[in-house]
């Protein structure tokens, strides 16, 4: 049904009446939420070559141009975001960018590592022992490589973006929706907790937008591995002149994404690039990752908000803002909080994380999460709703 699901083999039948329904979606059929949530993140962009060049995006620099991060500059990065209180090591780059730029090719070769997924492993390594715990988006990954980095992350992601075959994609190196919806998969079948979204107004219609909500629908009623969607405007940046949508397209678009999905999977919008405030009454529960010491690389034009901003908008919703980790409550083995399930103040309470009915997180994870050290005691303390809500000046 959709572009080169076919030659993946994704089969995926969205019904016609389920997509009808969807359109007829306003914004008065989605339920606000209870709460707001955000996790504090520092954001590390490991490299900015990508073999991809779609028109819309800044973060990638030409060959030639392109960087790569040395593991010491990683762990002073990752350094800086626990002292600053950050829970989520953000690593982000292009697609394969080792297959486009022999730079960087040889220059992974130089130090010892066979491509760029062996160094991610690395550099999520060097996230653990500082006391972060990795979230990757490292674009499309088949079964096996997810398989070689899911120990090591707490959760990953990669936007779907849509669907449909835009021309925002055009080029000889163009993402298809069949690649992406692949990876959805494949993370799904490894069960990794995962980040998936979409991009409004790249050409897609309104009929590519209800088709690629109920996609990602589909594949987590399968596996049950999607804790959160994104749906994200685009901004005009030095590379294109895309239309930002209209807030009224937006309220209609996070609408019909909380009235497809699931209750338990997130909606979430960017608060540095979108009207946040007049988004959440239309179901948007989550503001993603903001750092309190890193840019947002892939937006460089749209600062993060200061927390006293997204408690601003939480204030206007009249709801409570509270701090989580990279990977949802539901995903956390209760042992992961702390011994027999308890708070580190022994009192006997509960932990908040329910039994999952699956591995979702492996051993170095688990062991992040639950080590007796300042880190450890952070990420507990966050996943029980005691997070600092405070960002340094």
């Amino acid at each position: 049904m959709f572009p080169g699901a076919d030659e993946y083999g994704v089969d995926l039948t969205i019904d016609d009446a389920d997509v009808e329904r969807l359109l007829a979606v306003t914004p008065d059929d989605a339920d606000a939420p209870a709460s707001l949530s955000f996790s504090r993140n520092v954001f590390v962009p490991l490299t900015t070559a990508c073999r991809y060049t779609c028109t819309y995006c800044t973060y990638y620099d030409v060959p030639g141009e392109a960087t790569l991060m040395s593991l010491d500059e990683v762990r002073e990065t990752v350094r800086t975001g626990a002292d600053a209180g950050c829970t989520e090591a953000l690593f982000t780059f292009g697609d394969a960018p080792d297959e486009r730029y022999t730079a960087i090719h040889r220059q992974l070769d130089e130090w010892g590592y066979d491509d760029i997924l062996d160094y991610l492993a690395a550099a999520c390594e060097v996230a653990l022992d500082e006391g972060l715990l990795p979230h990757s988006n490292p674009g499309d990954l088949t079964r096996e490589e997810f398989a070689d980095l899911a120990p090591l992350n707490a959760s990953m992601g990669v936007m779907l973006e849509t669907t449909a075959d835009v021309a925002a994609h055009s080029g000889n190196r163009r993402k298809t929706p069949g690649q992406r919806l692949n990876t959805i998969r494949a993370a799904g079948e490894v069960g990794v907790p995962f980040t998936t979204g979409i991009l409004v107004g790249i050409g897609e219609t309104w009929r590519d937008r209800a088709e690629s909500l109920l996609a990602i629908r589909a594949l987590h009623e399968r596996y049950g591995h999607v804790q959160e969607v994104i749906v994200q405007n685009v901004v005009p940046n030095e590379r294109s002149d895309y239309e930002r949508p209209s807030l009224d397209a937006m309220r209609r678009v996070v609408a019909m994404a909380r009235v497809a999905l699931p209750e338990e999977v997130s909606v979430q919008v960017p608060p540095n690039l979108s009207a946040a405030a007049d988004l959440v009454p239309c179901g948007v529960d989550d503001l993603g990752g903001v750092s309190p010491v890193t840019d947002d690389y892939v937006n460089p034009d749209y600062e993060w908000p200061a927390l006293r901003e997204l408690t601003d908008i939480a204030d206007e919703a009249g709801v409570p803002l509270r701090e989580r980790l990279p990977v949802y409550e539901r995903f956390l083995p209760g042992g992961a909080l702390g011994p027999a399930g308890e708070t580190d103040e022994g009192d006997g309470a509960p932990a908040t994380a329910t039994a999952p009915d699956r591995e979702w997180l492996r051993d170095p994870i688990t062991d992040r999460l639950g080590a007796d050290d300042v880190h450890g005691r952070r990420f507990r303390n966050v996943a029980r709703g005691d997070g600092p809500l405070s960002i340094p000046d």
